[in-house]
């Protein structure tokens, strides 16, 4: 009867409880200081990089990379020496489209030698497809995070150092992937390519470049190209802290540019990824991604078109747009102090204010599910949207 009594107390002070307060707490004895967490992360570090090495070793020795049935060659070589910090990495997609093997092929072959990037690993693959949009299919984000992955396990490339390039099918190819994969990409910089309907309000935080012939009539390239060029003054304009970007309509120069557009490689080693900004604008693609940055939305709700804009000041995380029911927000000690509450609020109403735990499992699911070192989180909150 006394224990009895006890728990119905107990029930009765739980119910007056306000609901951020009945969030599942995780047991003290499961929860890290920022050194133990620092420790773990390294650990899990040292295991993933044995653990690509081993899962990749066929491919790599290879270099053809098989998923979900496709074959994707790839040639790659280094330029110059490996900085203190790891190789920069290009990822540099070839011409050619909708034509025979042979043609995208000798487009391959051409592309291997196009662009010398110094102290850099230069990787140029063969797209799985012939096909207009062979670059930008709905299965080619795999790729290039597996491609990635490898470079990362196998050459130390710096994953904050990984440029994308591309010309003529190759560009259309950027200008697609550069925004879809935006938190991928330290820098991107397209070449005589077709931009097509993309949205490029993702490159926020992406440097990013525009290379066209001024001749360049076909598919009316260079028209499009200098009116993207505009769109992304508008948005720098707007916010003149991101949407970094260069636009080089070349005058006199047709589809080849003479290699003018080579000057685009030293300008993308500039600029290294900030893998936690502090203002993301997220607008879903036409192939969707449950995770950005430091953000996870509900598998169920991804399509094209959702977007969430939010800005960090401190510990503090203003929501100004949000589509989906919940979010989940990642945090790790880089950008945010642990040791003190974290407040989220959407349009003055805070939707959570307290201390979370660092455990290691947050880091290790959170390293396998973004197969991405820097997007390893000790900590990590759902809020519901209201």
């Amino acid at each position: 009867m006394h224990h009895l009594f006890t728990l119905l107390i107990l029930f009765t002070c739980l119910a007056v409880l306000p609901a951020e307060a009945m969030r599942p707490a995780v047991l003290p004895q499961e929860t890290l200081t920022k050194a133990q967490a620092q420790q773990e992360a390294q650990a899990l570090t040292a295991q993933w990089l044995a653990d690509t090495k081993a899962k990749y070793q066929q491919a790599w020795q290879n270099q053809h990379l098989i998923l979900n049935g496709k074959i994707m060659p790839f040639w790659y070589t280094t330029y110059g020496t490996k900085p203190a910090d790891g190789y920069s990495l290009f990822i540099s997609l070839h011409g050619g489209g909708n034509a025979p093997a042979q043609l995208n092929d000798s487009q391959w072959e051409n592309q291997k030698h196009l662009y010398q990037p110094q102290n850099s690993v230069y990787l140029a693959p063969r797209a799985p497809y012939n096909d207009w949009d062979m670059w930008f299919k709905p299965d080619l984000d795999q790729f290039y995070a597996a491609l990635i992955q490898m470079c990362v396990a196998n050459l130390d490339v710096n994953p904050d150092k990984v440029y994308l390039i591309g010309f003529s099918a190759g560009g259309d190819g950027v200008w697609r992937m550069a925004p879809r994969m935006a938190d991928t990409w330290a820098g991107a910089s397209m070449m005589a390519g077709h931009p097509g309907d993309v949205s490029l309000v993702n490159l926020r935080n992406t440097p990013f470049m525009v290379w066209c012939g001024a001749l360049d009539s076909a598919y009316d390239r260079n028209k499009q190209c200098t009116l993207r060029g505009l769109e992304l003054d508008s948005l720098h304009k707007a916010d003149p802290k991101g949407y970094i970007h260069e636009t080089h309509i070349v005058a006199g120069k047709p589809h080849w540019m003479d290699l003018e557009d080579a000057a685009a490689l030293p300008w993308l080693q500039q600029y290294r990824r900030h893998p936690y900004p502090t203002h993301i604008v997220w607008r879903q693609e036409e192939v969707t991604h449950p995770h950005f940055y430091w953000l996870t939305a509900p598998a169920d709700q991804l399509q094209r078109g959702k977007t969430v804009r939010l800005m960090l000041q401190g510990n503090t995380v203003n929501i100004s747009q949000c589509d989906y029911t919940q979010l989940t927000l990642h945090f790790n000690d880089e950008f945010v102090n642990l040791n003190k509450p974290i407040t989220i609020r959407m349009n003055g109403k805070t939707l959570f204010q307290g201390k979370l735990f660092r455990t290691t499992e947050n880091l290790r699911s959170t390293l396998q599910q973004r197969g991405d070192l820097r997007y390893m989180f000790s900590a990590q909150v759902t809020i519901d949207i209201q």
